[in-house]
């Protein structure tokens, strides 16, 4: 396999970059290397072309609903890189080649910058701190300029596990482990009602009208256009995650099975399907992508099954502790693990997965989550055990920026023009924009 002089393996060729030397902005040598930790930073953070900037909808309108844009299926587990910069060239943990256009951040080189303590102050938490401006603590929930929060949605009491935004509603649910399911009106923010099921809620997704649930031995399946409520039984203990691909739904058990489903359109419901057996303990996360059901589970393993005969073709067990979230970019699995490690998975001429790269984070890793920002540059989103989550460029893995909460953040989840959503520990929702004034060239 053809191996670059830092060890990553080339998978293709893309464009080269830019040529065009028309500025002349120095950039971040810290940055380069993967480990700025400056926010906001002197030096530059970019080496692409910036496209122009997109229009934001707010979350919260003025007589315009909040309605999900036509995307494709799951496009928060399988995010397609077709929106990148021609100059993209796969290469991960590192940038190479500067480009046109570079976009300085946060102040000039002849300005001190005032740096803060990279932890949120708790008295600012309570209402009451009195240093204000100086504290040396954060008194915000974000650190970097691409993104700012809009608002929180209060009213969980437990950990937010799952948020959904069905198509043609204007609607945003959210599903918590206090055994509930909010529904919130996207042009006011407000909580229009609250579902009581009886069991903690253990993953929750919408495709096209439909709305998931997964509960202790159930499915709990939502037509929310026609209103019609179906109960998928066969799990044995806690649905910990759902997928739809190749028209059946897929449940990652508490016992380590997967089970399937099919819609039947003729009885409208849900028939069992198939039952995957592989995983000796429970399936906490699946993603499909590339006619493949990828499953990460408690056993420490990922197990690769073929969409079409539902059969494993390869088990996984590079990662030393529970596989947390998986992710499909373009050619590549991603997957993270408690064990603080993000690896980078592409197949070899054989068909079989193999690690690329390895990033790791100094605590466990929760949960991935795949977007575009402003300029339509892909993005990752990694959830850490130390309540952050840091925003990293893909494929350098340099650091964008960091959000904060009180409690881990379990739900990630896009939104349209812009907007992501994040779920917490604590039961808090927060609604995020990506911003266009931090696009801006300098």
């Amino acid at each position: 396999m053809d191996v670059d002089e830092h060890g990553n393996k080339r998978v293709f060729q893309r464009l080269g970059a830019s040529n065009d030397s028309g500025k002349q902005h120095k950039v971040c040598y810290h940055w380069r290397a993967g480990r700025c930790n400056k926010f906001p930073c002197p030096y530059l953070h970019r080496e692409l072309p910036a496209p122009p900037p997109q229009q934001h909808q707010p979350f919260i309108s003025n007589g315009s609903s909040s309605k999900r844009p036509n995307q494709g299926v799951h496009d928060d587990r399988s995010f397609s890189g077709a929106r990148r910069s021609p100059n993209f060239n796969p290469t991960w943990g590192r940038v190479h080649g500067a480009g046109a256009g570079n976009r300085a951040q946060g102040s000039g080189a002849g300005n001190r910058v005032f740096r803060k303590i990279e932890k949120l102050c708790n008295y600012w938490l309570q209402g009451n701190c009195s240093y204000g401006e100086k504290c040396k603590f954060l008194h915000s929930w974000s650190v970097g300029d691409c993104f700012s929060s809009l608002t929180q949605l209060e009213g969980h009491q437990k950990v937010v596990s799952g948020i959904a935004l069905p198509s043609g509603s204007d609607k945003l649910y959210t599903g918590s482990k206090d055994e509930t399911v909010r529904i919130w009106d996207c042009q006011s923010g407000q909580c229009t009602g609250v579902v009581n099921l009886g069991g903690e809620v253990g993953c929750m997704i919408s495709e096209g009208p439909w709305l998931f649930v997964g509960i202790p031995n159930v499915v709990k399946a939502w037509h929310t256009q026609n209103n019609t409520e179906l109960s998928l039984s066969g799990p044995t203990g806690q649905v910990y995650a759902l997928v739809v691909g190749n028209d059946l739904l897929f449940a990652g058990v508490q016992d380590g099975a997967i089970l399937a489903w099919k819609f039947n359109a003729v009885s409208n419901c849900f028939e069992p399907a198939a039952s995957l057996k592989g995983h000796t303990q429970s399936v906490i996360t699946l993603v499909v992508g590339a006619n493949r059901l990828y499953s990460g589970s408690m056993d420490r393993s990922i197990r690769v099954w073929n969409l079409e005969n539902l059969q494993c073709l390869q088990t996984l067990t590079e990662h030393t502790s529970v596989v947390m979230s998986l992710l499909c970019w373009d050619q590549f699995l991603l997957s993270c693990s408690l064990d603080g490690t993000v690896k980078v998975w592409v197949a070899t001429e054989s068909g079989n997965l193999e690690v690329t790269y390895t990033h790791n984070e100094e605590q466990g890793v929760l949960y991935l989550c795949g977007m575009h920002d402003s300029e339509a540059k892909p993005v990752l989103l990694c959830s850490c055990n130390d309540n952050t989550v840091r925003v990293y460029d893909l494929p350098s893995f340099s650091e964008r920026g960091k959000i904060f909460a009180r409690e881990g953040i379990r739900a990630i989840q896009i939104g349209p023009g812009g907007l992501f959503f994040t779920g917490d520990g604590s039961g808090q929702v927060r609604v995020w924009n990506w911003s266009t004034e931090a696009a801006a060239p300098a």
